[in-house]
């Protein structure tokens, strides 16, 4: 079976899409060291952990050292926060940027041979927030059109790979919970994109047929579930 790797797969979207994408793909699980990802990777058969901090380029290099070949490659590992401009000093901006834009492109780039090899696909886990920019939000909108731009110009560069960038909603996660507390709110899961709905527009992107190009796929909550 072709082989996917998904950052951020021990919860949340991250393991939604592993598990849509485990009958058709071996996969290698993207995460810090955790009980969940290790309990995931028993439960999908085919499945392995890749316990990676992607903030470390050089444990990053290493792991990837061993990865020859690759179809399918999924960023979805990301880090949010809410704060004003003048709230929000130097450090946060670089914090979220570190791992929402930075750590994207140096894993995409070292793994560029092994998605070349056969002619692979590159998965951005975008937002909403990366085509419109909130009160609140300049620091993790910033990073998502930075990923958006980052996509854009890998797809023109590497006309042999598909690249698509997903733009969904509000997802219903644990991180969102956290986000509506921080924003003083009530929270409730229905109004926001089931985890399992994103996954499967996802796997349907990675499905299509060889002779289409997916570029982009944005999503926004019905709140009818």
């Amino acid at each position: 079976m072709p082989t996917a790797l998904i950052t951020g797969a021990s919860r949340g979207l991250g393991a939604a899409i592993a598990r849509t994408l485990a009958p058709t793909h071996d996969l290698l699980l993207g995460g810090r060291p955790s009980s969940e990802l290790d309990t995931l990777a028993t439960q999908l058969e085919g499945s392995s952990t890749w316990p990676v901090e992607l903030t470390d380029h050089e444990e990053m290099a290493d792991a990837v050292d061993a990865i020859d070949s690759l179809d399918v490659l999924v960023h979805n590992a990301g880090v949010g926060s809410i704060s004003t401009v003048e709230e929000t000093p130097a450090d946060e901006y670089r914090r979220i940027m570190e791992v929402n834009l930075i750590a994207v492109a140096e894993l995409t780039r070292l793994l560029l041979p092994a998605l070349r090899e056969v002619g692979g696909h590159i998965v951005f886990i975008n937002s909403g927030a990366g085509r419109n920019a909130n009160p609140g939000w300049s620091a993790y909108a910033a990073s998502k059109f930075a990923l958006r731009a980052f996509a854009d110009s890998l797809r023109a560069e590497e006309p042999g790979l598909r690249v698509t960038s997903v733009y969904p909603g509000r997802i219903d996660t644990d991180m969102q919970a956290d986000i509506v507390a921080m924003e003083g709110g009530e929270y409730d899961g229905s109004r926001f994109l089931a985890p399992d709905t994103v996954a499967a527009a996802v796997a349907h992107a990675i499905a299509t047929p060889a002779d289409a190009h997916p570029t982009e796929i944005i999503l926004r909550p019905t709140a009818r579930r």
